[in-house]
């Protein structure tokens, strides 16, 4: 169904053939229905997230509800029989209020798609059941048997694994891993009319790295080569598509969702990649099946208002928190602190106002003083939990290289710069800052008195 069209953020790419009936709801094309729809958005915001956000086509209930209705069908009736074979031929979509199956589209999920569309400043985008089914579907419709990567030596282990293992097992993609730091390696390992994909994270997992988006979008494209960012560490902060990247990717599971209780995914680009993923006959996202949940879709579709305000105090308190550990004596890794090599890019790069991201690193040099930090910080020191993941509202630990970063050998982790003993924390925002630095404070007292600080 290539020809279908999917919602982007502020409405469908229209299609012109209509509903039978529906002339009276069409405003302009934007598919906004009798019981769903808003006045026509204004031309989205290209210099702040949340008001693009603000301005997203607002979904409301069957019966006039404030919040969205759940569409919870697997499959969708028609009206004539001769209308089933016209949207299996992709002349009727969801565009015109037509679904099929919601393998295939559903209109919960199309909603929460438009918001990560607004979000990302991009055409369209299309909701997935996990992070690592979004990066997996994109990179699989980019490439085909025999296709080549160029990605960040330092990635997400799950990511690295599928790279640099599951990817050349099953479908004969291959990938050179380079130091997207170093431009110049970057030029050379692209390989004109072989490479199909730079992919990079915005900022880097674990070792908090930020790539300079603009440029490495300048090299690749020059070469004719599509740019995948994974933003994962940075909604709000960083819109690397309005820096120049073709494809933003999310685990939304971490910051947008916020509660650590949820496993989605997003592909955020152009309409008519989104729309090729979801063709009957090539599509990664209809045929490999990564769907996502319209009850998960609705719950996120509900907390991603108030992203901006978490994201804001995500970054506040972990600035605070590095600024003050570094005064302490520990080796405090952060973007926001002035002696971090990438602060001055991110500055440039930056969204105002949003900070420099929620998390930060401490290197305890050795996986054995990494543990004891971390069982003070916990058990001793209620500061936070010892857990992967990120984005909650209570603060997360972990040392990555035992952990989140395990896929990678030991030969690798050192070209990425992963320390045995470097500790991820995803800062949280409970309680006051104060009340949370005083059992931080109480925490390092210990790692001082037990010999495990260190100063730079």
């Amino acid at each position: 169904m290539a020809d279908s069209s999917i919602m982007n953020q502020t409405g469908p790419i229209s299609f012109n053939k209509k509903r039978p009936g529906s002339d009276e709801f069409d405003h302009d094309n934007l598919g906004l229905t009798k019981k769903t729809s808003m006045n026509n958005p204004s031309i989205i915001s290209w210099e702040d997230p949340a008001g693009s956000l603000a301005k997203c086509r607002h979904e409301f209930g069957e019966h006039g509800g404030v919040n969205m209705s759940i569409e919870a069908s697997a499959t969708f009736t028609v009206m004539e029989p001769e209308t089933m074979g016209r949207m299996f031929n992709g002349e009727l979509g969801p565009d015109r209020d037509f679904f099929i199956y919601s393998r295939h589209f559903n209109p919960t999920v199309l909603n929460l798609s438009r918001q990560l569309a607004a979000l990302e400043g991009t055409e369209a985008a299309y909701c997935t059941a996990s992070g690592m089914s979004a990066i997996a579907s994109i990179l699989m419709q980019l490439c085909s048997s025999g296709g080549h990567v160029v990605a960040s030596r330092t990635l997400y282990g799950g990511t690295h694994a599928l790279l640099s293992h599951f990817l050349p097992r099953t479908c004969n993609i291959t990938t050179s891993f380079v130091d997207v730091r170093d431009l110049d390696s970057v030029k050379e390992a692209i390989v004109q009319g072989r490479t199909n994909v730079l992919y990079f994270e915005s900022i880097s997992n674990p070792t908090l790295t930020v790539a300079n988006v603009p440029e490495l979008c300048r090299i690749a494209h020059d070469k004719g080569v599509v740019v995948v960012v994974d933003n994962t560490f940075a909604p709000m902060v960083l819109s690397p598509a309005r820096l120049g990247a073709d494809v933003v990717v999310h685990s939304i599971s971490k910051y947008i969702s916020g509660g650590a209780d949820i496993i989605a995914g997003a592909v955020c680009g152009p309409a008519s990649l989104v729309n090729s993923m979801m063709d009957l006959h090539q599509g990664t996202l209809m045929l490999l099946g990564p769907t996502m949940n319209p009850k998960v879709a609705f719950e996120l579709s509900e907390r991603i208002p108030h992203l901006g305000l978490r994201m804001k105090e995500h970054c506040n308190r972990a600035l605070a928190f590095a600024t003050r550990m570094k005064k302490l004596g520990l080796k405090v890794i952060y973007p926001g602190l002035e002696e971090h090599p990438d602060h001055a890019l991110l500055k440039t790069l930056a969204n105002k106002d949003y900070g420099f991201g929620g998390i930060l690193c401490v290197d305890m040099e050795t996986e054995e003083r990494a543990n004891r930090l971390m069982n003070i910080l916990q058990n001793f020191a209620q500061f936070g939990f010892m857990a992967v993941s990120l984005g909650y509202y209570e603060t997360l630990m972990s040392c990555s290289g035992s952990s989140t970063s395990s896929e990678l050998n030991p030969d690798e982790k050192a070209l990425a710069g992963i320390s045995p003993g470097l500790v991820r924390m995803s800062i949280g925002y409970v309680g006051t800052l104060e009340q949370k630095w005083s059992q931080l404070e109480k925490a390092l007292s210990m790692v001082h008195d037990f010999g495990l600080a260190h100063k730079n």
